[in-house]
């Protein structure tokens, strides 16, 4: 399988914008993307160019699928889904990224980034429904319940139950010690206010 083995802060850098990949080193002054003052070297020089309409939908459409660790083909799968629901693509889109699995550990505060929360997974550290599922990419479903295992539970990792930068739990989920349960789907509200869904649908209906 294919993935992203380059310098995560480049990404941010690209982007202009902190994508937060590295969880609590984005909040210190050792982020490079202060360091920098969120630009990569030399591109002042092309900073008076107006961008065109194709260019702003393509930038952020590689913003969302950097922040969910997403490739091309993977993200696109997720565009469809969003487009057979009812309702606004966009918001459709982002509500589905928010059902992966991985994303899920990440928001229950069991890591401090996504990568660490699909390696989490990878291992095969929790049970969904009390079945061992170490697929990163399944969608969860509403009273879906996401439970560490025993084994687990005694590894040095796990002694501290949240290790999140803030373990700011989403309303929609319910955490309680070992054990977190979808309540309900993120409404609109929920969502990052500087991410534009509506642009990825805009450059898909090119």
């Amino acid at each position: 399988m294919a993935r992203y083995i380059e310098s995560k802060c480049k990404q941010c850098l690209r982007e202009h914008q902190k994508l937060f990949l590295k969880g609590a080193k984005c909040y210190t002054q050792k982020c490079v993307f202060t360091k920098r003052n969120g630009s990569l070297p030399g591109s002042n020089r092309y900073s008076y160019r107006r961008q065109t309409d194709f260019a702003v939908q393509f930038r952020e459409k590689q913003k969302i699928k950097r922040i969910y660790g997403l490739l091309e083909k993977q993200f696109k799968r997720y565009y469809e889904i969003a487009q057979k629901q009812s309702g606004d693509t966009g918001y459709n889109l982002l509500q589905v990224l928010e059902r992966r699995y991985d994303n899920i550990i990440y928001r229950m505060g069991y890591a401090p980034n996504r990568v660490t929360a699909r390696q989490l997974v990878s291992h095969g550290h929790f049970t969904i429904n009390g079945k061992s599922n170490n697929i990163p990419s399944t969608l969860l479903k509403e009273n879906d319940i996401i439970e560490l295992k025993m084994k687990s539970s005694k590894n040095k990792y796990f002694e501290d139950p949240l290790r999140g930068v803030e373990a700011n739990i989403p309303e929609w989920i319910e955490v309680s010690s070992s054990k977190g349960k979808i309540l309900s789907f993120p409404e609109k509200e929920f969502f990052d206010p500087t991410i534009q869904p509506n642009l990825v649908v805009e450059l898909y209906s090119r």
